[in-house]
C-alpha cells in the first residue's frame, strides 16, 4: 500500500513540474531582421554585392526565400521572375530605381528593404561613380537570375 501511496505520489509532482515548466516556459516570438552595418563589397562584382546585400532576404537563387524572408512582413520579391512579369523583358530601369528608392515596392512599403543607393553612397565616400557602378553591376547580375 505504500509503494503504491509513494509512486501516486511521485507521478503527480512529475504531472505538476511538467505543467509548472511548461507554463514557465518562454513564448515563442516571430523571428526578427538583425540590422547590421553595411559592409563594403567591391563595386566591380555584381555576384558578391549581391550575396553580401541581396541574398539574407532573397537568397541566393532570387527566388525570396533567404534566410532572413521569414522575418519580413512582407515576403521577399521573387528576382527570377522580374522579367516574366514584365512581358518577357528585364525591367533594368526599374530594378534601379527600387535600388536607389526612387521606385517603391511592397517590401519598401514596411521599409523592411533597405534602399541601397544612399548605403552604396556611405561605403563609396561619396563618390557617385562608384555609386551607379554598384547599382549597374548588381542590375546586370540580377538580369542573370531570370527564369528562362
Amino acid at each position: 500500500m505504500r509503494v503504491m501511496k509513494f509512486i501516486s505520489l511521485v507521478v503527480i509532482l512529475v504531472v505538476v513540474s511538467t505543467f509548472a515548466a511548461a507554463q514557465a516556459a518562454p513564448a515563442q516570438t516571430a523571428p526578427t531582421v538583425k540590422h547590421v552595418p553595411i559592409t563594403n563589397t567591391p563595386s566591380n562584382s555584381g555576384k558578391e554585392m549581391f550575396s553580401n546585400y541581396c541574398a539574407v532576404c532573397h537568397g541566393k537563387d532570387g527566388k525570396g526565400n533567404g534566410p532572413a524572408a521569414s522575418a519580413m512582413k512582407t515576403a521577399p520579391t521573387d528576382l527570377t521572375l522580374l522579367a516574366q512579369k514584365s512581358g518577357g523583358k528585364y525591367p533594368a530601369s526599374h530594378v534601379a530605381a527600387v535600388l536607389k528608392g526612387q521606385a517603391m515596392t511592397a517590401s519598401h512599403g514596411s521599409q523592411d528593404m533597405p534602399v541601397w543607393g544612399p548605403l552604396f553612397s556611405i561605403i563609396s565616400q561619396g563618390n557617385e561613380a562608384q555609386v551607379q557602378q554598384r547599382i549597374s553591376n548588381l542590375v546586370a547580375y540580377v538580369e542573370t537570375l531570370q527564369a528562362k
